[in-house]
């Protein structure tokens, strides 16, 4: 049974749960990647596969859809030849620059405390 905000009956619950919320539409690797790319505007699929690397066209296409899915971004196709395919952050995809700052931030100070062993 999935859970809603009505079935929750703490604050630390509620909290939980809109973490896992986030967690859910960012929390791989790739597309911490592809949105980060994104916040400097529009792209278009080879230029994201090129800006990433050692990803597979499969990967990209899964990791963009699921993203458009969710609402995150916004995938334009213009009728030409050959077809031009561009993505954009939607408004939510930019709301996540925060998120994501905090994180490089925490980080950050977790790289700094991390003591090598052995």
């Amino acid at each position: 049974m999935k859970k809603s905000l009505k079935d929750l009956h703490s604050a630390d619950d509620v909290q939980k749960y809109l973490a896992e919320i986030t967690v859910s539409l960012i929390g791989d690797r790739r597309k911490v990647q592809i949105i980060t790319i994104l916040m400097n505007g529009t792209k278009r699929f080879g230029e994201l596969k090129r800006e990433l690397g050692d990803i597979t066209q499969k990967v990209l296409t899964s990791n963009l859809r699921a993203m458009e899915k969710s609402g995150l971004v916004i995938r334009n196709v213009y009728a030409q030849i050959p077809p031009k395919v561009e993505y954009t952050l939607t408004s939510v995809g930019y709301s996540l620059k925060p998120v994501l700052e905090t994180m490089s931030e925490w980080a950050a100070q977790y790289k700094k405390g991390l003591r090598v062993t052995g």
